[in-house]
């Protein structure tokens, strides 16, 4: 009779999540609990959490994944390096920006956030599609 004995998970191999989401706004509150779990003990958790909140909202807000039917897709990935996270939405007419948010304004700054949270940040695609993508080191 053979066993099978689990082996230990190297130390330094990566690990990824994906999740779809509806297009919905209730479903930005399920994205941080969905990241929180898989990430717990990480030391940025908190700006990562934030940080995958303001680009969810960017989605459903700014692109055609907030309309009817829509989707968004959150990547997560952990390895000894740190956190990457993306978020994927099916496109809009906009591009994401920084742009200069006036300071009494209800909104804006997301992405001005995002910058401020993130090690990096990044975002490609078109019309069709984009993806946002952020950065967090593990701290040294």
């Amino acid at each position: 009779m053979l066993l099978a004995v689990p082996a230990p998970a190297e130390a330094d191999a990566p690990m990824f999540w994906r999740r779809a989401f509806p297009g919905r706004t209730d479903q930005v509150r399920v994205v941080r609990a969905f990241a929180a779990h898989l990430l717990a003990g990480f030391p940025h958790l908190d700006d990562v959490l934030l940080v995958l909140d303001e680009l969810a909202v960017n989605a459903l807000t700014h692109t055609r994944s907030g309309w009817d039917g829509g989707r968004f897709t959150v990547d997560v990935r952990m390895d000894v390096a740190g956190v990457i996270v993306r978020v994927m939405d099916e496109g809009g007419a906009g591009e994401p920006c920084l742009g200069d948010a006036d300071e009494l304004a209800e909104n804006g700054r997301g992405l001005l956030t995002v910058a401020a949270l993130a090690a990096t940040w990044s975002w490609k695609g078109d019309t069709r599609g984009r993806t946002v993508r952020a950065t967090f080191p593990t701290p040294t």
